[in-house]
């Protein structure tokens, strides 16, 4: 049994605690294949007084060094780049496809993107009649990341915070650590200096609070899940550190009736099975004018139909398991409560797909006739559900689509580029996409109200990880 041990100062090294380790499963076939050491207090202390230790000199390099070190990450990742899509394909069911194209894809992309940014960005600048400003990284991080796009949350954290100059401990989902670990493998092999990098391994409850409260660390980047972004964010008050968060969503998809329907409701439904619909902006509440809504039901549900789950080791067009069980429980006991408030299931439903008994698997469904007032409407489901509500008017549908806690991400569709625009800007939501539109590693990621704050990505997510000092005086009058 591969037995994953922490990263602390420079080594891989077992738990300070002996504990019970532990079983990572894979959720297409329920095989435990590996075993997780699991953290505490004790090695979250270890591995943040290495990081604070290494602080100092570390940030001290020129920034063409750190640069330097960054991109030999990425050269790394790029020639075992096959581990990583396996280890992502084994630890959380991507499909191979999706693994090799997009989820693993996200590390390189991200660790360019990071690199580039930096290179264009002003670090310092000369402010009124004598002062420099100048950016200097915020100290040590804690880096609490999820399962869902594991290395794309990895990468999206760890590339701009050692850029900038800061040095990180990561605590990587339990539920996704293979992808992790090869990070951990890659940064070692990279030659970082002891202390720069480090990993305690955990469940969030023990060590991203031990990370969260921890005096000697300077910010915290959080992505999950809102409750627990609550947590994070309490426990980090009473230090006053940095906090940037991207939580939760519920993403509205409006679709207006002179859009191209046939188009975009196809590729709002797969967008929203995307990834087994384990994915925080996902387009999970389709808004339909009411006068095209019967035929867009049509659509989905012939679009839907044709949706297969599949082996994620396996090449093709289909839909792996959700993460695990716990995962899997939680979406059958939403499902079973949209049937209970009224909604019609078009498509799927409760249970597993025929022949696939064994794994994690969840059918692709899609709900109609759901109010905004619904649950599925309003709690996060994280699976292959899709709810579609009929609206009146335009400004009915912007209130629908901002009646939420969440403001992550939000779709609109119409063949009128002007009025698609100036409901964008009505949309409280961090990301707005266009009839179809995607984003790049260049822009700025996160959300508004319970979908978090700060952002990520490109030159906005470097910023994120960077103190602004004012020196004044320091040019001659």
């Amino acid at each position: 049994m591969n037995r994953l041990n922490h990263y602390i100062n420079g080594r891989f090294v077992p738990s300070i605690v002996p504990a019970a380790p532990f079983a990572v499963i894979n959720p297409a076939t329920e095989h435990v294949v590996a075993e997780l050491s699991m953290g505490s207090q004790a090695d979250v202390n270890l591995a943040v007084e290495a990081a604070s230790h290494a602080f100092p000199a570390y940030s001290a390099l020129p920034l063409s060094e750190r640069i330097a070190l960054v991109a030999k990450v990425k050269t790394i990742f790029e020639r075992r780049y096959a581990e990583m899509v396996s280890a992502i394909s084994t630890e959380m069911g991507a499909p191979y496809d999706l693994s090799n194209s997009s989820q693993a894809a996200c590390g390189p992309g991200h660790i360019q993107t990071t690199i580039d940014a930096a290179k264009h960005m002003e670090w310092e600048e000369r402010t009124g009649k004598a002062a420099n400003v100048v950016r200097e990284a915020i100290g040590v991080c804690g880096l609490i990341t999820p399962w869902n796009w594991p290395i794309n949350q990895l990468a999206a954290k760890i590339a701009p915070a050692l850029v900038a100059g800061c040095t990180v401990v990561l605590k990587a989902s339990e539920q996704s650590p293979l992808s992790a670990q090869l990070f951990a493998e890659f940064i070692d092999e990279a030659g970082f200096p002891a202390g720069v990098f480090n990993m305690v391994h955990g469940t969030g409850p023990t060590v991203g609070a031990a990370l969260s409260a921890h005096p000697l660390v300077d910010m915290v980047s959080f992505t999950g899940s809102t409750r627990a972004g609550v947590s994070v964010a309490k426990a980090a008050a009473d230090t006053v550190k940095r906090v940037s968060q991207e939580l939760g969503g519920k993403s509205a998809n409006i679709v207006f009736a002179d859009a191209n329907l046939e188009s975009c409701v196809k590729r709002s439904v797969l967008h929203c099975f995307n990834n087994t619909g384990q994915s925080c902006n996902a387009p999970t509440r389709m808004l339909v004018e009411e006068s095209v809504y019967e035929r867009v039901l049509e659509i989905a549900t012939a679009v839907a139909s044709k949706v297969k789950v599949g082996d994620p080791t396996q090449p093709g067009n289909h839909l792996g398991p959700v993460v695990s069980k716990l995962q899997f429980d939680k979406i059958q006991k939403l499902i079973e409560i949209g049937i209970k408030d009224g909604a019609r299931v078009l498509v799927g439903g409760l249970g597993k797909p025929a022949g696939f008994e064994t794994g994690y698997y969840v059918k692709p469904t899609i709900f109609a006739d759901v109010n905004n007032q619904m649950t599925i409407a309003r709690e996060e489901i994280f699976g292959p559900v899709l709810v579609i509500i009929p609206f009146k008017t335009l400004d009915e549908a912007i209130t629908i689509a901002n009646d939420t806690p969440y403001g992550l991400a939000a779709y609109v569709q119409s063949g009128d580029i002007d009025k698609a625009r100036a409901v964008a800007r009505r949309l409280r939501a961090g990301s707005v996409y266009l009839n179809g539109a995607s984003q790049d590693y260049e822009t700025p990621f996160g959300g508004f109200k319970q979908s978090g704050n700060g952002r990520e990505w490109g030159k906005h997510g470097l910023i994120e990880f960077l103190e602004v000092k004012a020196i004044n005086g320091f040019y001659a009058a």
